[in-house]
């Protein structure tokens, strides 16, 4: 299954608590930019509206924001470098008057050069007292992120378009003469319903969408959870003057059975090549150009990378190296930079995806739901910003030495100059349940959520990449509402050879069900296998899908729900030295981890990289 399940409450992919201590200096240095060439960074907070009092009654003229972990959501791109739009909610508002409109979830576009709006305040409500219909999710204000679109007259928010005007799109929504009375939201549609609602089964019409560059192209996925299936569209959105709303047009299924587009190609009748094509995976937003689409998979085993898809072509290439695992992400509009959020550095998957070298053949039993679960617990995410230079991988975390109890939240959004970042973060323990987990929040009337922006003064303004022309036909399938995306086959039942690109090999062994659908068991051994040179690794691993009544997989428990064995007897030598070792039982995940945000393990991963041992979390903490 090349797809994954991951990011927050809807990718069903919660675990536990872990150690926050980082990975020791030399693993560190793998993934790290050179210090000498660091550019130097100043994270400051961003201003928001005043937080609600601890008696739930905002007296604030124009509102106040939840103190609740995510009560300030995700930001969202501007095309002028003075703004960037914020999902927000408001709490505390009167029931009548004037500011009732300050209420519930809501976008804001907030200044970012320290000037303020004619009322005197650094952010104005884009959205509150606007009028709209029952097709537009309020859930949606506050993530997806919002998305100025190039003519800057309208903004992608929630599942609509919002312009202001009374003949259509006349005033950027920063001008005062934008107000609610000549506001409107107008909805975007897919399969003749607007986008994400859900449909009996509970499947939604889209979700986690992205806007490209050009305005045009629209980038979302639909999640199936009753098969943990993730499924990569992309669209054009086109306006339909007879119905008065938008379309997703020549939408195209960004899936591919064909071989040339596997992660694995079979060549010389048992020789396996890993094939670089088509890792969306779930996907994430678009490069400057909008020419590729970010995704999350596999680079490394039990390891979750970012990498950019060429929409025509379905070339594949990896951005981040080793990052443990990644989901939010932004390029930077001059195209230079990536700011990913990683867990890497964080020490949380360290036991399970810190030893470098390892080709992702394990990750063709489809093991990512599993260790994309591991990375949250409960309202901590491990997530840090990384600056990542997309030509080699290479970056460092902005933000090294802060408060471990604060951590990033999806998504990042860069000034239109490329010049700075925003992210907001939330502290890991939310509200502070009892018993008391982390150090209270010290933020204004004691929020749990803040805005940062992250400046780098070695940065020039520069002017964005103007995008490319992007035809509608991509390397996926058109879609079909009326046809199931064709998932591709796995590579058949057999016994095959790995070379590495440097030396060595290994040895691959693959059981597939009968019916050839689904891969059940991979057990490889490596002898001397180099991918670069520097990391070697011998050994042997195997993962296969099994029973197990511990964890609630028992026979007869759907296969995309069943339980997990690794077991893993690895050494690395080279640049590091290093062991990948399960105990005698071997080390077994189920469902839980992705679906009840609870990490419960049978047996026990343990990795040693220069010495420092990395184990896995404990049940239940």
């Amino acid at each position: 299954m090349r797809s994954t399940l991951a990011r927050g409450t809807a990718a069903v992919v919660m675990a536990l608590a872990a150690a926050l201590s980082g990975p020791p200096p030399s693993m560190a240095a793998d993934a790290d930019a050179s210090s000498t060439n660091r550019p130097r960074v100043d994270i400051k907070e961003l201003p928001v509206p005043p937080t609600v009092p601890q008696d739930g009654v905002c007296t604030h003229p124009t509102g106040c924001v939840s103190a609740d972990w995510g009560g300030i959501g995700t930001p969202g791109p501007a095309r002028d470098p003075k703004y960037v739009f914020l999902g927000i909610t408001y709490a505390g508002a009167p029931a009548s008057g004037p500011a009732s409109v300050y209420s519930g979830n809501q976008v804001l576009v907030v200044r970012t050069d320290g000037t303020t709006f004619p009322n005197g305040e650094a952010w104005k409500c884009v959205t509150c007292g606007v009028s709209y219909g029952s097709e537009i999710d309020t859930s949606q204000l506050v993530y997806p992120p919002a998305n100025e679109l190039p003519d800057r007259k309208r903004v992608l928010v929630s599942n609509g378009i919002l312009e202001c005007g009374a003949d259509g799109a006349t005033y950027a929504v920063t001008d005062p003469r934008c107000t609610p009375a000549n506001t409107r939201i107008t909805p975007i549609y897919w399969n003749d319903r607007p986008l994400f609602q859900r449909d009996e089964q509970g499947v939604n019409n889209g979700r986690e969408w992205r806007l490209s560059p050009d305005g045009e192209h629209f980038l979302f996925n639909v999640v199936d959870f009753r098969v943990l299936t993730i499924v990569p569209y992309v669209g054009r959105l086109a306006y339909d003057q007879e119905m008065g709303r938008y379309h997703l047009t020549n939408v195209s299924v960004l899936q591919n059975p064909a071989a040339a587009y596997q992660p694995m190609a079979v060549e010389n009748g048992n020789r396996l090549r890993f094939n670089q094509a088509g890792m969306v995976g779930e996907p994430r937003g678009w490069t400057a150009d909008g020419r590729e689409t970010l995704g999350i998979q596999s680079l490394n085993s039990d390891s979750m990378d970012a990498w950019a898809t060429d929409l025509a072509t379905g070339a594949s290439r990896p951005i981040t190296r080793n990052a443990h695992y990644t989901d939010p992400m932004a390029m930077s509009p001059d195209g230079k930079w990536l700011l990913a959020e990683e867990v890497n550095g964080s020490g949380r998957l360290d036991f399970i995806s810190g030893m470098p070298g390892i080709p992702p053949l394990t990750a063709q039993l489809s093991t990512a739901p599993y260790v994309s679960g591991i990375r949250n617990a409960g309202n901590r995410r491990f997530f840090s910003p990384w600056l990542v230079d997309p030509a080699t991988g290479r970056g460092f975390q902005i933000n090294a030495g802060s408060d471990p109890n604060w951590n990033a939240a999806a998504d990042p959004a860069w000034l239109a100059d490329s010049t700075a970042v925003v992210y907001t973060e939330n502290l890991a323990c939310g509200a502070n349940p009892t018993p008391h987990r982390c150090a209270d929040s010290t933020e204004p009337g004691g929020r749990n959520s803040r805005l940062m922006i992250a400046r780098f003064p070695d940065f020039e303004p520069s002017a964005p990449v103007t995008p490319a022309p992007v035809s509608d036909r991509t390397w996926g399938r058109p879609y079909d509402p009326n046809t199931p995306p064709q998932q591709p086959k796995p590579v058949p039942t057999g016994t095959y050879t790995l070379r590495g690109k440097v030396q060595g090999s290994a040895t691959v062994r693959i059981a597939n069900n009968s019916a050839g659908t689904q891969t059940i068991g991979i057990a490889v051994e490596y002898r001397n296998y180099s991918d670069d040179g520097t990391h070697i690794i011998d050994g042997t691993e195997k993962v296969e899908r099994v029973s197990n009544s511990v964890l609630g997989c028992t026979p007869g428990t759907a296969t995309a729900l069943a339980c997990v064995t690794w077991t893993e007897d690895l050494k690395l030598s080279g640049r590091h030295t290093g062991t990948k070792r399960t105990g005698p039982e071997g080390f077994t995940l189920g469902p839980s981890a992705m679906l009840r945000n609870d990490f419960q393990a049978v047996g026990t991963l343990t990795t040693t990289i220069d010495g420092t041992t990395y184990s896995q979390p404990a049940n239940g903490s």
